[in-house]
């Protein structure tokens, strides 16, 4: 499998309403409509039926000031009557009908954003994605706010537009009807021939609105992940004495997000007038067509009351044609404004991402260094084939960063075996992590092969990573976390279990500090514990899981070698067989082989003092 390159540099294209549009678009609606039979599908339908019917109960109402005219001019007082209860009835109908329009695109924005958001989180948090996305590929920026916020956007945009575009043809082919039949063909070409001038003009208009509202959307991820960055190393930005400087740089993405607004802003002023204007002539239009067949004599036969209401009803059909043209217009103004996010953009934007997150899926399940054949990250949870008391195997394994063409290890071969405790030492900068990144598929290698031979997980391997990863939620789910739910037992036996390996641990105190196991916590678990305790409580997560190997990246860097030796006694004493990365010279008595990483692809490996273990493995140095 080709190792995969980290992409340099971000460059802001522009979007393109063109065939890949067009596809990215489909392939959202499929899966916002998996089905004729969805709720999203059947949601969708019952919002065609109303729309249809407002639409009908529309064309009543605006018929009624002609019929008011003609009876008002005949001084027809039961016809005034019956026409007041009938207008009524039609206005009750039509506010009904018009807020269950807006309730049913309410519910399909909450349900779309639901789809599409659990859809992405799917692919998102598949085997390794989210790792390789946010670590290794700088091609699709902030892929965080692609999901949390521009499916929010483009979900909402959909709502908002849906019963306008979707009554819009029947709008248009019902009103061109009638105002044929009223004015004749100069009616419907005068209106079509002024939709085709103001579209053409708003295309002219928006072309350059959508590359600046492209650049201003990666702007304002980028100055949301600064506050981010500022309040996830508030403390350590603080020991810095660092207020000034990040001052300094995070006015700087703020200054250069304002001028970037500011230039759309002076963009989209010509798109304002042009629509405005749109707007305005249309009434005019309206009008002008109106008085043509008045003034050639068409209409000479009729009395003043019947031609008051003729013009009447004339003027409500053509202003409404007008009308239906002009909201397909006023949506590209919609689309634009300041406080939402252009379609156009967002589907780029979400589209990008989706053919991203395939593209390395495909690249992670499609190949298997070991075997050849096709390899599942997510499978690492069932047990491999391999022999029983192994779980790792390397085969002259070379591998380097994906930033670089240089060779951290090379021609690396060795087994980890059940009971040979390894530790894994070398200078800073010789990428000791950079090995269990490797071992645990985050990396690629570069040539020769290596296989996990077990299972990940509690009757496998677990990985402690340098930095400790505790996660949002109760103390219990800290504990228990990577699992979804307790293992093995669940009541008051898992409680026991739960409390024994905290005490074990040293962080019993917990338990008081959270007011109880499953009690929920309203701070920010990082902020609350030391770094000595977070380590702490990794073990209490590992003494509960107890897997048969356990993978240390300097997992007690932040304790006192009194409290190392207490939790690596522990590890052993469930069993663990321990492969441990680290500086401190008092590791070595808890391990059998000790293998260092020279630099420059070297790598020597020997026996320690006191080790009961056994090699298994090639001996000797490169």
């Amino acid at each position: 499998m080709p190792r995969l390159e980290k992409t340099n540099g971000r460059e802001t294209k522009r979007p393109k309403l063109d065939w890949k549009f067009v596809q990215r678009f489909c392939s959202i609606q499929k899966i916002l409509f998996p089905s004729w039979t969805s709720q999203n599908a059947l949601m969708f339908a019952t919002l065609l039926c109303i729309t249809l019917t407002e639409q009908l109960i529309i064309y009543q109402v605006g018929v009624l000031p002609s019929q008011f005219y003609k009876v008002l001019a005949d001084k027809d007082y039961t016809g005034f009557k019956n026409l007041v209860g009938l207008a009524a009835v039609l206005i009750l109908l039509n506010s009904t009908l018009k807020s269950c329009d807006q309730y049913i695109c309410s519910q399909m924005y909450v349900s779309w954003r639901q789809t599409l958001t659990e859809s992405l989180h799917a692919a998102y948090f598949q085997g390794r994605v989210y790792y390789t996305l946010n670590v290794l590929r700088e091609d699709v920026d902030n892929p965080d706010q692609r999901i949390s916020q521009d499916a929010e956007r483009l979900c909402k945009q959909m709502s908002t537009m849906a019963s306008r575009l979707i009554v819009s043809p029947f709008t248009l082919t019902y009103y061109t009807y009638h105002c044929f039949h009223s004015t004749g063909w100069i009616g419907p070409v005068s209106i079509f021939g002024y939709f085709v001038i103001g579209t053409i003009a708003n295309k002219i208009l928006m072309g350059p609105i959508v590359a600046t509202l492209f650049e201003q959307e990666k702007l304002e991820g980028d100055f949301r992940f600064k506050h981010m960055q500022i309040r996830v190393n508030a403390e350590s930005a603080a020991f810095y004495r660092a207020g000034k400087v990040e001052h300094m740089r995070t006015d700087r993405r703020l200054q250069t997000l304002l001028y970037t607004q500011r230039s759309l802003m002076n963009k989209e002023l010509w798109l304002y007038i042009g629509v405005n204007t749109f707007d305005y002539l249309g009434g005019f239009l309206s009008y002008i067509i109106i008085a043509i067949p008045i003034f050639t004599g068409v209409y000479d036969g009729l009395s003043p009351g019947e031609l008051s209401a003729l013009i009447s009803k004339n003027a409500f059909v053509c202003i409404y044609l007008i009308n239906g043209f002009t909201q397909l217009i006023d949506l590209s103004t919609t689309c634009t404004s300041m406080s939402s996010w252009i379609c156009v953009c967002v589907v780029v934007r979400i589209g990008e991402l989706r053919e991203v997150m395939d593209d390395i899926l495909r690249k992670q399940c499609d190949y298997d260094p070991a075997s050849g054949e096709g390899y599942n990250f997510d499978s690492d949870f069932n047990v491999h084939a391999g022999p029983a008391d192994t779980a790792f195997i390397l085969d002259r394994l070379s591998y380097k960063s994906p930033y670089s063409d240089q060779l951290l290890v090379q021609d690396l071969s060795l087994r980890i075996s059940q009971g040979t405790h390894l530790l894994v030492v070398g200078n800073t900068g010789t990428c000791k992590t950079s090995l269990l990144r490797v071992l645990n598929r985050l990396w690629e290698a570069d040539s020769g092969f290596v296989q996990m031979t077990t299972c990940f997980g509690p009757r496998g391997i677990l990985f402690l990573p340098q930095k400790p990863y505790l996660t949002d939620g109760t103390l219990r789910e800290q504990v228990i976390y990577p699992l979804k739910d307790i293992y093995p037992a669940s009541g008051s036996v898992d409680d026991e279990r739960i409390l024994q390996f905290l005490e074990l641990a040293g962080v019993s105190s917990l338990r008081k500090r959270t007011g109880g196991l499953d009690e929920k916590v309203d701070w920010n678990w990082y902020d609350v514990l030391s770094p000595g305790e977070m380590q702490r409580l990794c073990f209490a997560r590992l003494f509960y899981l107890q897997p048969k190997y356990a993978v240390l990246d300097e997992a007690t860097s932040a304790l006192t070698e009194e409290a190392e030796a207490q939790l690596y006694r522990a590890c052993k004493q469930f069993g663990m067989t321990l492969v441990s990365l680290g500086h401190h010279s008092s590791l070595e008595k808890y391990h059998d082989v000790q293998l260092k990483l020279c630099g420059e692809g070297r790598w020597e490996l020997a026996k320690l003092k006191g080790g009961s273990g056994s090699l298994n493995l090639r001996e000797g140095s490169m």
